[in-house]
């Protein structure tokens, strides 16, 4: 928990959380397939966004949709909610896969993580190195600053199987194309995603459901403090190093306090103490179903989850009232 804190976050929290996510799920449902990415993403922004400022929490944005200057809603550095309660970190993407949304593609998901004042990493939007493993292996089994071909052999090992049937999950971009060898020159598997790294890293957590055993690659910070964060409830281990390689990222990072550009950041160091996280699905995927509109009622699915008794539930609701989602 964080410095001074004795009694962790309200569980009450961990229920009004999917009520965020379903909000934001639903509007941005709403544009599945239709090619609009940004607009897809701003009905979720403007969605989660008026949810979250109904909650009894004194908030603050540490992972949001960019900087002030860049983002006229849900930045980094803005105060949510009513402005009574506990005070809060809160990391957040409302469209989690704005691509895979705007194509109906598979793993869109609304995100969202909240813990007490000072216990989610506060960085700048840049991208981070990611690595993650589920639970049930020795710690330190991976390091960010190995090898892949080091990482994967260690990780068959714990498994006891070989190689050849370890398969790890990058995203699908130009800058990994060293990094898609050497992972298949181990004769490891790969499976590729067009975008959705936080679901990428959570499914490291359930191989035998989604056949993921590793996320390796670069991709967003944000989305490295909410995968960060779902692992300290469910489990695993991930590292993270930002991506400050421009003065001006290093700047930027500087103001917010990061003085070592270099640092190599453990999971519980990106998501400290008490963590609360919740995710509805936008679109079908392996973890969770997508919205489905009804002529009288729309369903959601949403996995919430809290760090301090390691409770993960699944939840499948049926809205009958519609107005509450500007239906």
């Amino acid at each position: 928990m964080a410095k001074g804190s004795t009694a962790g976050l309200d569980r009450i929290l961990t229920l009004e959380l999917v009520r965020v996510t379903e909000r934001a799920a639903v509007a941005a449902a709403r544009l599945r397939g239709r090619g609009d990415e940004k607009a897809a993403d701003q009905v979720a922004v403007d969605a989660m966004r008026s949810e979250l400022n109904r909650l009894p929490i004194k908030g603050t944005v540490v992972i949001g949709e960019g900087e002030r200057d860049e983002a006229p809603m849900l930045y980094i550095g803005e105060e949510v909610g009513t402005g009574e309660g506990p005070e809060v970190d809160i990391a957040l993407d409302p469209l989690e896969g704005t691509t895979i949304c705007a194509k109906n593609l598979p793993n869109s998901l609304a995100v969202i993580a909240i813990a007490e004042k000072g216990s989610l990493l506060f960085a700048p939007d840049v991208y981070m190195d990611k690595i993650a493993v589920g639970p049930g292996y020795p710690e330190g089994i991976v390091d960010i600053e190995a090898p892949a071909v080091e990482n994967l052999s260690n990780l068959a090992k714990a498994k006891g199987v070989p190689v050849a049937e370890i398969t790890a999950c990058i995203l699908d971009r130009p800058r990994h194309a060293r990094l898609i060898e050497e992972v298949r020159a181990t004769g490891a598997a790969i499976r590729l995603i067009g975008d959705g790294d936080v679901a990428g890293v959570i499914h490291t957590t359930d191989p035998d459901e989604t056949g993921i055993d590793i996320y390796l690659g670069i991709g967003g910070a944000p989305e490295g403090v909410l995968a960060a964060a779902a692992l300290r409830c469910i489990g695993g281990q991930m590292q993270g190093r930002l991506q400050l390689n421009t003065d001006e990222t290093i700047a930027r990072a500087a103001k917010m306090g990061i003085a070592d550009p270099n640092k190599v950041y453990r999971m519980d160091e990106m998501a400290r103490g008490d963590v609360l996280f919740a995710a509805t699905g936008v679109t079908d995927g392996n973890m969770l179903s997508g919205v489905k509109f009804g002529r009288q009622s729309i369903q959601t699915h949403t996995i919430v989850m809290r760090s301090s008794s390691q409770t993960v539930r699944e939840i499948k609701a049926r809205h009958q009232d519609l107005d509450k989602f500007g239906a």
